[in-house]
Protein backbone atom coordinates (compact mmCIF):
# COMPACT_ATOMS: atom_id res chain seq x y z
CA UNK A 1 0.00 0.00 0.00
CA UNK A 2 1.39 3.63 -1.06
CA UNK A 3 2.27 5.67 1.57
CA UNK A 4 -0.59 8.48 0.08
CA UNK A 5 -3.27 5.58 0.31
CA UNK A 6 -2.31 4.95 4.32
CA UNK A 7 -2.15 8.58 4.78
CA UNK A 8 -5.79 9.29 3.03
CA UNK A 9 -7.51 6.25 4.80
CA UNK A 10 -5.89 7.25 8.15
CA UNK A 11 -7.44 10.88 7.46
CA UNK A 12 -10.39 9.22 7.18
CA UNK A 13 -10.83 7.36 9.87
CA UNK A 14 -9.99 10.55 11.96
CA UNK A 15 -12.87 12.58 10.23
CA UNK A 16 -15.28 9.73 10.78
CA UNK A 17 -14.53 9.58 14.98
CA UNK A 18 -14.66 13.31 14.65
CA UNK A 19 -17.92 13.34 13.69
CA UNK A 20 -18.92 10.81 15.93
CA UNK A 21 -17.29 12.89 18.93
CA UNK A 22 -19.27 16.48 17.70
CA UNK A 23 -22.63 14.19 17.46
CA UNK A 24 -21.91 12.64 21.22
CA UNK A 25 -21.40 16.57 22.35
CA UNK A 26 -24.28 17.77 20.33
CA UNK A 27 -26.64 15.73 21.37
CA UNK A 28 -29.26 16.77 23.90
CA UNK A 29 -29.92 14.75 26.92
CA UNK A 30 -32.03 15.82 30.12
CA UNK A 31 -28.55 16.61 31.87
CA UNK A 32 -27.55 18.85 29.60
CA UNK A 33 -28.06 22.53 30.52
CA UNK A 34 -29.67 22.91 26.90
CA UNK A 35 -32.70 20.89 28.00
CA UNK A 36 -33.37 23.30 30.65
CA UNK A 37 -34.68 25.90 28.03
CA UNK A 38 -37.64 23.36 26.71
CA UNK A 39 -40.99 23.61 28.74
CA UNK A 40 -40.41 19.80 29.65
CA UNK A 41 -37.30 17.40 28.82
CA UNK A 42 -38.50 13.81 29.26
CA UNK A 43 -36.37 11.83 31.03
CA UNK A 44 -34.37 9.53 28.69
CA UNK A 45 -35.15 11.67 25.59
CA UNK A 46 -32.90 12.57 23.52
CA UNK A 47 -32.01 14.88 20.80
CA UNK A 48 -29.54 13.38 18.25
CA UNK A 49 -27.11 16.12 16.82
CA UNK A 50 -27.07 17.93 14.29
CA UNK A 51 -30.07 19.39 14.72
CA UNK A 52 -31.88 21.15 13.22
CA UNK A 53 -33.99 24.65 13.38
CA UNK A 54 -34.86 24.42 17.21
CA UNK A 55 -37.48 27.56 18.37
CA UNK A 56 -39.08 28.99 21.09
CA UNK A 57 -38.18 25.90 23.12
CA UNK A 58 -40.08 27.08 26.23
CA UNK A 59 -42.88 26.22 24.59
CA UNK A 60 -41.53 22.59 23.32
CA UNK A 61 -42.52 19.28 25.33
CA UNK A 62 -40.49 16.73 24.49
CA UNK A 63 -42.15 13.29 27.01
CA UNK A 64 -40.00 10.85 28.68
CA UNK A 65 -38.06 8.47 26.57
CA UNK A 66 -38.71 10.11 23.07
CA UNK A 67 -35.85 9.76 20.78
CA UNK A 68 -35.65 13.16 17.96
CA UNK A 69 -33.25 12.24 15.44
CA UNK A 70 -31.03 14.37 13.25
CA UNK A 71 -31.65 17.38 11.40
CA UNK A 72 -35.26 17.84 12.81
CA UNK A 73 -36.52 21.36 12.74
CA UNK A 74 -39.05 21.62 16.07
CA UNK A 75 -39.96 25.16 16.14
CA UNK A 76 -43.07 27.19 18.83
CA UNK A 77 -43.76 30.49 16.03
CA UNK A 78 -41.72 31.79 13.56
CA UNK A 79 -39.46 34.56 15.37
CA UNK A 80 -37.16 34.20 18.38
CA UNK A 81 -38.79 34.95 21.65
CA UNK A 82 -42.18 35.18 20.08
CA UNK A 83 -45.02 35.24 22.51
CA UNK A 84 -46.73 32.49 22.59
CA UNK A 85 -50.38 31.09 23.60
CA UNK A 86 -50.71 28.66 26.07
CA UNK A 87 -47.63 26.38 26.35
CA UNK A 88 -47.02 24.41 25.37
CA UNK A 89 -47.64 25.10 21.84
CA UNK A 90 -45.98 21.43 20.74
CA UNK A 91 -46.04 18.70 22.65
CA UNK A 92 -44.37 15.80 21.81
CA UNK A 93 -45.51 12.47 23.95
CA UNK A 94 -43.08 10.09 25.95
CA UNK A 95 -41.58 7.13 23.98
CA UNK A 96 -41.99 8.54 20.53
CA UNK A 97 -39.57 8.40 17.72
CA UNK A 98 -38.82 11.42 15.57
CA UNK A 99 -36.88 10.64 12.04
CA UNK A 100 -34.54 12.48 10.45
CA UNK A 101 -35.30 15.85 8.23
CA UNK A 102 -38.74 15.85 9.92
CA UNK A 103 -40.26 19.49 10.55
CA UNK A 104 -42.39 20.30 13.27
CA UNK A 105 -43.98 24.00 13.21
CA UNK A 106 -46.63 24.92 15.76
CA UNK A 107 -47.89 27.94 16.19
CA UNK A 108 -51.43 27.30 18.23
CA UNK A 109 -51.38 23.72 19.45
CA UNK A 110 -49.73 20.49 18.18
CA UNK A 111 -50.04 17.35 20.42
CA UNK A 112 -48.55 14.62 19.50
CA UNK A 113 -49.43 11.26 21.54
CA UNK A 114 -47.34 8.48 23.16
CA UNK A 115 -45.70 5.93 21.06
CA UNK A 116 -46.10 7.73 17.91
CA UNK A 117 -43.67 6.93 15.71
CA UNK A 118 -42.18 9.17 12.33
CA UNK A 119 -40.53 8.30 9.42
CA UNK A 120 -37.88 10.36 7.67
CA UNK A 121 -38.85 13.74 6.03
CA UNK A 122 -42.35 14.53 8.08
CA UNK A 123 -43.67 17.86 8.10
CA UNK A 124 -46.54 18.61 10.31
CA UNK A 125 -47.35 22.24 11.19
CA UNK A 126 -50.95 23.85 12.59
CA UNK A 127 -50.98 27.08 10.70
CA UNK A 128 -51.68 27.68 6.39
CA UNK A 129 -51.36 30.92 4.26
CA UNK A 130 -54.57 32.77 3.93
CA UNK A 131 -55.54 33.83 0.60
CA UNK A 132 -59.40 35.39 1.42
CA UNK A 133 -58.13 38.41 -0.48
CA UNK A 134 -57.26 37.59 -4.02
CA UNK A 135 -55.30 41.21 -4.50
CA UNK A 136 -53.05 40.76 -1.65
CA UNK A 137 -49.98 38.89 -2.06
CA UNK A 138 -50.96 35.20 -0.14
CA UNK A 139 -47.72 36.02 2.03
CA UNK A 140 -49.10 38.95 3.30
CA UNK A 141 -51.81 37.88 4.34
CA UNK A 142 -53.32 36.45 7.66
CA UNK A 143 -52.02 33.08 8.33
CA UNK A 144 -54.81 30.71 9.58
CA UNK A 145 -54.60 28.73 12.47
CA UNK A 146 -56.43 25.00 13.47
CA UNK A 147 -55.02 22.31 16.35
CA UNK A 148 -53.27 19.17 14.90
CA UNK A 149 -53.44 15.69 16.97
CA UNK A 150 -51.71 12.77 16.22
CA UNK A 151 -53.08 9.54 18.31
CA UNK A 152 -51.01 7.60 20.29
CA UNK A 153 -49.57 4.65 19.02
CA UNK A 154 -49.61 5.54 15.55
CA UNK A 155 -46.84 5.41 12.80
CA UNK A 156 -46.60 8.16 10.33
CA UNK A 157 -44.99 7.11 6.85
CA UNK A 158 -42.33 8.72 5.28
CA UNK A 159 -42.40 12.33 4.15
CA UNK A 160 -46.13 12.83 5.41
CA UNK A 161 -47.35 16.11 5.17
CA UNK A 162 -49.99 17.04 8.48
CA UNK A 163 -52.29 20.06 7.59
CA UNK A 164 -53.70 22.24 10.10
CA UNK A 165 -57.28 20.97 11.88
CA UNK A 166 -55.61 17.43 10.93
CA UNK A 167 -56.81 15.29 13.74
CA UNK A 168 -55.87 11.33 13.81
CA UNK A 169 -57.13 8.64 16.32
CA UNK A 170 -54.65 6.44 18.00
CA UNK A 171 -53.29 3.73 16.71
CA UNK A 172 -53.50 4.65 13.06
CA UNK A 173 -51.32 4.24 9.97
CA UNK A 174 -50.41 7.35 7.96
CA UNK A 175 -48.78 6.11 4.69
CA UNK A 176 -45.74 7.75 3.15
CA UNK A 177 -46.42 10.65 1.31
CA UNK A 178 -49.93 11.18 2.83
CA UNK A 179 -51.51 14.34 3.11
CA UNK A 180 -53.48 15.03 5.83
CA UNK A 181 -56.30 17.30 6.63
CA UNK A 182 -59.37 16.69 8.68
CA UNK A 183 -60.44 14.66 11.18
CA UNK A 184 -60.22 10.39 11.12
CA UNK A 185 -61.19 7.44 13.94
CA UNK A 186 -59.42 5.73 15.65
CA UNK A 187 -57.52 2.59 13.95
CA UNK A 188 -57.18 3.03 10.59
CA UNK A 189 -54.74 3.35 7.49
CA UNK A 190 -55.17 6.35 5.61
CA UNK A 191 -53.13 6.98 2.41
CA UNK A 192 -53.05 8.96 -0.39
CA UNK A 193 -53.18 13.04 -1.38
CA UNK A 194 -55.29 14.29 -0.14
CA UNK A 195 -55.47 11.52 2.44
CA UNK A 196 -58.69 8.48 2.92
CA UNK A 197 -58.75 5.70 4.50
CA UNK A 198 -58.01 2.79 3.07
CA UNK A 199 -58.14 -0.04 5.84
CA UNK A 200 -60.37 0.18 9.21
CA UNK A 201 -59.91 -2.23 12.31
CA UNK A 202 -62.86 -4.87 13.24
CA UNK A 203 -62.17 -6.89 16.09
CA UNK A 204 -63.88 -9.99 14.31
CA UNK A 205 -62.14 -9.62 10.88
CA UNK A 206 -59.06 -7.84 11.44
CA UNK A 207 -57.86 -5.41 8.85
CA UNK A 208 -60.43 -4.80 6.10
CA UNK A 209 -60.15 -2.62 2.82
CA UNK A 210 -62.47 0.51 3.21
Amino acid sequence: MSLRMSYRRWLGEQVRRTRRYLQDVETIGPEDRAAERFFYFGEGAGLIAPHGVLLNEYSISIGDGTLVGPYVSLSAGFTPGQEMGPSPVLRIGSRCVVGRNTHIVGHFSIVIGDDVQMGPGVYVTDQNHGYDDPETPIGLQVPKNAPVTIGAGSWVGAHAVILPGAVVGEQSVIGAGAVVRGAFPARVVIAGVPARIVRTWDPHLGWTRA
